[in-house]
């Protein structure tokens, strides 16, 4: 093999089939071992821990959360906000690579989808939750009905409603679409009758022909065309739900753009943190190597700079207004009682990144998944702080409460990340958790380029 097969990360005589055993053995051959169960168990305690929250939300009601008669969205909106933001991330990351023709996609995009299903899915409960009546949440949906009720398209629900639903089936058939190779493979290596049916089937008849990657890649290239304004798109909706209301610091035209920025920067981070646990868990030093972490760790620090950008864009604009609830948000912003949340904000999303400056920090693990654990931090005291900020300080002082957050509040976000936890193990244990034939096109590009 030639030296840019090596760059790409596989040893110098590595072959298209040792990479597939790479990938595809962890699934067929070997057995799991202690960190993956220990890790399951963990994750199966805290999602049965989030079921007990469910069910305790649907025996009390919405007063178990600290939502007041003032501040009433809480954590269950912003938490919402914060999963559809990594949930957005993975789709849009792998369809714009995809259309700019970045070789590096192939290590990344597969588990980047993964995580978009999950993320959005979870999202999705969020306002389901936040419903005073969740069991009622299907009034939501246009369906036909014979008493003429119809929803409301002025509530951002119903937005949101729209905009998930249409993002989360879009996004699983394109993760399938670029799937479907891969299970064919998977079939044809598995031993045992079950797995060869199940796998068999899922592949949908796939034989690798010249007519069959013709089509392939045709539809897949028109979805992955379709899903960036899909994906801008939806998470403008969400910045729409906040900028369609009267409400100081929330009437920002910049709102959709900077909604779009944010998840990208924060699910990009997402990327890393799974990326550095799949490389150590699966043995994937080979394919997902420093060159890898080293570009992703430069669109974060083109993100924080995004965002930083943002942020001083909304303090201009609330300055510059020249009204006073603005300019009293603005001031409560930094002198306020969420004061110290604020700057540990921006200390995450915008002075942390910098650090990928410099080289050394971009390629070595550890710098590199504290930096990415600070962004998503930061990102989430964003989301909460949007909520939090504005709501506790509207237009009347009288009306101003601090929102204090309960034990269910703690514990529902907890078991949020369980759930997720616990979808990507089984994941990674089911299905291949690397595009193996993605990859092998880049190490072919690669190696034409440099004959």
């Amino acid at each position: 093999m030639s030296g840019a097969t090596q760059e790409a990360g596989l040893p110098p005589a590595a072959r298209y089939a040792e990479m597939v055993s790479l990938v595809a053995d962890p699934v067929l051959e070997r057995r799991v071992g202690r960190p993956w169960w220990i890790a399951f168990l963990a994750a199966l305690a805290v999602t049965l821990g989030f079921g007990l929250c469910l069910a305790w939300l649907f025996v009390e009601g919405i007063g178990i959360y600290g939502n007041n008669s003032t501040v009433v969205w809480g954590f269950p909106i912003a938490n919402y906000v914060w999963w559809i933001g990594i949930g957005n991330a993975g789709t849009l990351i792998s369809a714009l690579l995809l259309l700019t023709r970045q070789g590096w996609r192939s290590s990344i995009n597969r588990f980047a989808e993964a995580m978009t299903l999950f993320a959005a899915g979870i999202a999705g409960l969020f306002p389901i939750l936040h419903l005073g009546r969740p069991y009622l949440a299907y009034w939501l949906a246009p369906y036909p009905n014979t008493m003429n009720l119809w929803p409301q398209w002025r509530s951002a629900l119903v937005w949101d409603f729209a905009a998930i639903g249409t993002y989360i089936l879009f996004s699983l058939l394109f993760w399938y679409l670029g799937l479907i190779p891969d299970l064919a493979t998977m079939r044809d290596r598995a031993r045992s009758r079950g797995a060869k049916l199940i796998y068999g089937v899922l592949a949908f008849g796939w034989r690798g022909s010249a007519r069959h990657w013709q089509r392939h890649d045709a539809v897949y290239k028109a979805m992955a065309a379709l899903a960036v304004p899909l994906v801008v798109s939806v998470h403008s909706v969400v910045g729409l739900d906040f900028a369609a209301s009267l409400m100081p610091g929330w009437q920002e035209t910049i709102f959709p753009p900077y909604f779009v920025v944010g998840a990208l920067f924060s699910g990009f981070a997402m990327v890393v943190t799974l990326a550095v646990i799949l490389r150590w868990g699966l043995g994937l030093q080979a394919i997902i190597n420093e060159r890898h972490f080293d570009v992703m760790a430069k669109i974060i620090l083109a993100g924080a700079i995004a965002m930083g950008l943002s942020y001083l864009t909304e303090w201009f604009m609330g300055w510059y207004s020249g009204e006073h609830e603005e300019r009293s948000f603005l001031s409560f912003q930094f002198t306020g009682d969420y004061a110290p949340f604020y700057y540990a904000m921006l200390a995450c999303n915008v002075l942390a990144p910098q650090l990928f400056w410099f080289r050394a920090c971009r390629q070595r693990v550890l710098p590199l998944l504290g930096v990415c654990i600070l962004v998503n931090i930061g990102m989430w005291l964003e989301r909460i702080l949007i909520i939090w900020n504005t709501l506790s300080h509207g237009h009347l002082p009288a009306m101003r409460r601090l929102f204090h957050p309960t034990f269910w509040d703690w514990a529902t976000l907890v078991g949020s990340f369980g759930l997720f936890a616990l979808l990507f193990l089984v994941f990674v244990r089911l299905l291949p958790a690397v595009a193996m034939h993605d990859v092998n096109k880049e190490l072919r590009a690669e190696k034409e380029a440099a004959a």
